[in-house]
């Protein structure tokens, strides 16, 4: 029987890190959700068989409600709300390892080696801290307030960092204190699940709306390395294999974020990017004029042009454009026109934000371009549809040393010969700056519901 649960956790092993590759595309990603589905429900059903459980009555109304509350989540959460449901299942990924590490400390408290005892506290460090600063970045996300504290806002304080930096020493003092004599020590156990929620609110407090997608990216990885070390707590295989691969997948999703923003990973968790408000908001007209379209005009240049780049962003997400986007580009195809999304790894507020909202609209793969791709060409570019992006458009960040994005690479829309801007307001975007984009002598602003607007340019065309 070892046997065939052991061949068994080593096909569910493969179905993981196939599924894993698969997800690495965008034309293979439903598949290799499957897959990982798949080997997931194998690796339940071998365990439940695996482990004498007396009675199951309590993980079947786990189960359901589970299936209920991912159904509910699946049929009801809005695409605008996908980051704050990520940040919440990483969170709940955190608690889950924390209470498993503190049921194996109360089931094995007089019999705990060093090495369990070591196991359990890395397991409540990490998941803890992932569970409290997962939820503070879905109030970040969600846009939360606080009585007069606006939680999306970089929280900071003078001397922050250092005291992080003593917090997290102290932390690492009770681990190894915990480690060293468990059985007497379950106070320290406490004080260790209390720092490990703390410091989760201590280490996302001072970051701003501009990275959620890179601590997003994060809190993933350390969902995935709490269920590794749970693993080792348990002594499963499949369950340390499946918390290793979570954890570097996320790791490295982590890093090409950080380098779609031209940051490291320090500079995103000590900086508080986001805090830097541009003066220059509300001295527009020292910019420049705004020189607004209308959907009768924007038709006309449209429908003249040869080559459209499309680049969405949250706003998009917000009005749920993406179907109409999609009836637009596939009548400029119609049209003789050159049709392409460009797409900014950080576009939105999660990783790959767009290149889902697209895939629900069916936009082919094929359209879909990165910035590299497109930004040495942009002067052959006749239009550039920007529809509710602002900060991975910004000319600041290749024109303003004094910008707080200055350096981060975005997609040069500015360059090409005519840009729409499609948004409600002239309001900055998450990261609270100000786009000159919006004044550029070449852009022309398309006012209203991203939705709407791009529905009446459709119109026009029918």
């Amino acid at each position: 029987m070892s046997t065939i649960i052991q061949v068994a956790y080593l096909i569910a092993a493969f179905f993981f890190a196939f599924g894993l590759k698969m997800m690495s595309s965008p034309s293979t990603a439903r598949r290799g959700n499957l897959f990982s589905a798949l080997g997931m429900l194998l690796t339940i059903v071998v365990t439940l068989l695996h482990q004498e459980i007396v009675q199951y009555q309590w993980i079947l109304v786990g189960m359901v409600l589970g299936l209920l509350l991912g159904t509910i989540a699946a049929v009801r959460v809005p695409l605008t709300s996908m980051p704050e449901l990520v940040a919440v299942f990483n969170g709940l990924g955190g608690l889950a390892s924390l209470l498993v590490g503190w049921e194996a400390y109360n089931q094995q408290q007089h019999q705990l080696s060093w090495f369990l005892a070591t196991t359990i506290s890395l397991t409540i460090l990490i998941g803890g801290l992932t569970f409290s600063g997962s939820m503070l970045a879905w109030a970040k996300l969600k846009g939360v307030k606080f009585k007069a504290l606006e939680l999306s806002q970089p929280l900071r304080f003078s001397g922050q960092q250092i005291l992080n930096t003593l917090f997290l020493i102290g932390i690492l003092i009770l681990g190894i204190s915990f480690s060293f004599e468990p059985q007497r020590n379950q106070l320290l156990l406490l004080g260790l699940i209390g720092g490990a929620l703390l410091l989760g609110l201590t280490v996302v407090m001072p970051i701003g709306g501009a990275d959620m997608p890179i601590v997003i990216s994060l809190l993933n990885s350390y969902s995935g390395l709490a269920a590794c070390t749970v693993g080792f707590v348990m002594l499963n295989n499949i369950l340390i294999v499946a918390g290793a691969l979570v954890g570097a997948s996320g790791l490295i999703l982590t890093n090409i974020m950080c380098k779609a923003m031209n940051r490291s990973l320090a500079n995103v968790l000590f900086s508080g990017f986001g805090a830097v408000i541009d003066t220059a908001i509300g001295e527009k007209a020292d910019q420049g004029e705004v020189r607004p379209v209308n959907t009768a005009d924007a038709y006309l240049i449209l429908e003249a042009a040869s080559s459209v780049l499309i680049v969405p962003g949250y706003g998009m997400a917000v009005a749920q454009a993406q179907h109409s986007v999609r009836e637009l580009g596939e009548l400029l195809e119609a049209n003789g026109a050159e049709v392409k999304y460009a797409i900014h790894p950080v576009a939105g507020r999660m990783p790959g934000h767009m290149n889902v909202l697209l895939a629900e609209a069916n936009v082919s793969y094929d359209v879909l371009v990165e910035p590299e791709d497109v930004n040495p060409i942009m002067e052959t570019v006749d239009v550039c549809m920007v529809i509710g992006a602002n900060d991975v458009v910004n000319p600041d960040a290749k024109e303003n040393e004094g910008s707080p994005i200055y350096g981060m690479p975005i997609i040069e829309v500015d360059r090409a010969k005519t840009v729409f801007v499609l948004k409600r307001s002239m309001a900055s975007g998450f990261a609270g700056i100000q786009n000159p984009l919006f004044f550029k002598s070449n852009t022309r602003m398309l006012f209203g519901d991203a939705k709407e607007s791009v529905s009446s340019v459709v119109a026009e065309f029918k």
